[in-house]
């Protein structure tokens, strides 16, 4: 890590033309990538990435670079260059960083580093043997293993050194079966900001079952009916819904921009009363979560839906600068190669009160989602549609019979306001969100939820 004499000079060296602000983003990344395919090693990649990237803010525009030399020569050449493009206010006199706390902490038991690469190896066999033993239908079976150690710092002009240390262990299994010319896959994720003791909670053998479990099921389950009909989303599915429909609407950027359907509805009205939406840094051990984010703003919890009032948006220091707003500590970057901009971290809806078996009896006929698939969202109008990766047909208040192939459409706010059962449970879901050319892991999470009436896609009778 660079130290604070030359963070205090090239942060002065910056502003020398002026602007608004200044920070320095240090970032020094090891991380290991295993992947196992038809019982086979195919790539194994190891390596160190580190560098240094400089922002000025001025005028409400940004000026950004980076290097991936460390020398003192290197980090003040830049700062000239990032400097050249404000102009502004005298540049202060000087800046006493001062090193800040985090408001939480991670426990990691097991750092994954220790963990000889033999074991993982290991691992990965043996939940590939799990796999193809399952069933004589599994026709493949790919296995990632990927851990990293991301070790940064940011010194803010504001006088504001943060340190972060942030781990991260995951594992993917996908499963894909075929039968009679029909071809199914299932899909499987576990991972967080955790070490290897991950595969205590999640043994991959017993991922990697699920996920054959789950494409051998889909060959024998019929088409989905198509039409409007009731839609119990368990929390099993995760939050991919919650973080498509109202997530990405509610990062300042783009709401500040119009290009949100929630742009301009501060203290509106936009769901139902009985959602709440969290966007939470701090959980322990969630995917999602880090100690300060990438401006050196302490994680926090914030509320962004309150009982169906929008009451907040997520900020990075730019736009928050732009509207007189604080940081809501959802300054997220890829690396140091990328400016931060406004980025979920882990988002939910609150835990209602209702039980899970309860929605479910309510429902005469409709369609129990059970895994979501991949889905897009257009932002400003909060159009959306989403795959089912697994569901069933709900009768008479009883899960009945797989189906395969549906689809899931509707308006974010829309689909919100009518939600009229949230049950007391929450499930988790992970994965490594893309915007502007730039992927951040994160993780979603909703209660079990019934929506009287959506469109869903699959077969017309």
């Amino acid at each position: 890590m660079i130290d604070r004499d030359t963070l205090n000079k090239a942060l002065r060296i910056a502003l020398k033309n002026g602007g608004d602000y200044a920070d320095v983003f240090v970032e020094s990344k090891r991380s290991l990538s295993v992947q196992l395919e038809d019982g086979k090693i195919e790539k194994l990649l190891k390596g160190t990435d580190a560098g240094v990237g400089i922002r000025v803010i001025f005028g409400g525009k940004t000026a950004y670079g980076y290097t991936n030399e460390f020398s003192r020569a290197a980090v003040f050449g830049l700062a000239e260059t990032v400097s050249k493009a404000s102009s502004g206010p005298e540049p202060p006199e000087s800046i006493d960083l001062r090193s800040i706390n985090p408001a939480v902490d991670f426990e990691i038991k097991i750092p994954p580093e220790e963990v000889p690469s033999a074991e993982k190896i290991g691992m990965l066999k043996d939940a590939d043997r799990t796999a193809r033993s399952y069933h004589q239908s599994i026709r493949q079976v790919l296995l990632v293993y990927r851990e990293s150690v991301q070790t940064v710092r940011i010194a803010t002009s504001e006088g504001v050194m943060a340190d972060d240390t942030r781990v991260h262990t995951l594992a993917v299994v996908q499963v894909v079966a075929a039968e009679d010319g029909t071809i199914q896959t299932g899909y499987e994720p576990v991972g967080g900001h955790v070490g290897f003791e991950l595969f205590d909670e999640y043994p991959l053998q017993a991922v990697s079952e699920q996920a054959a479990s789950r494409a051998v099921m889909m060959l024998k389950a019929r088409r989905a009916p198509a039409g409007r009909m009731p839609v119990v989303i368990a929390s099993e599915a995760g939050g991919t819904m919650i973080h498509e429909a109202i997530g990405h609407g509610l990062e300042a950027d783009l709401s500040g921009q119009g290009l949100s359907v929630y742009s301009g509805k501060l203290g509106r009205t936009v769901a139902s009363d009985l959602i709440t939406v969290i966007d939470d840094a701090t959980l322990p051990n969630k995917r999602g979560s880090f100690r300060f984010d990438d401006e050196a703003v302490p994680s926090q919890r914030t509320v962004l839906v309150d009982k169906g009032v929008l009451v907040a948006y997520m900020y990075d220091r730019l736009n928050a600068m732009k509207e007189g707003r604080r940081p809501t500590g959802n300054g997220r970057r890829e690396s140091y190669q990328h400016r931060p901009i406004p980025r979920m971290s882990n988002t939910f809806i609150a835990p209602g009160t209702d039980s899970p078996e309860d929605i479910v009896r309510s429902v005469p006929h409709g369609l129990l989602v059970k895994k979501m698939g991949g889905g897009q969202v257009n932002t400003v109008t909060g159009d959306f549609v989403f795959e089912v990766q697994e569901g069933y047909i709900i009768k008479d208040g009883l899960v009945g019979e797989p189906v395969r192939g549906a689809t899931l459409t509707g308006n974010g706010p829309e689909i919100l306001r009518s939600m009229d059962m949230v049950a007391s449970d929450l499930g988790f879901a992970i994965g490594t969100c893309g915007k502007d050319a730039q992927g951040v892991p994160v993780s979603d999470a909703m209660p079990t939820v019934r929506i009287p009436e959506m469109v869903v896609g699959g077969e017309v009778a």
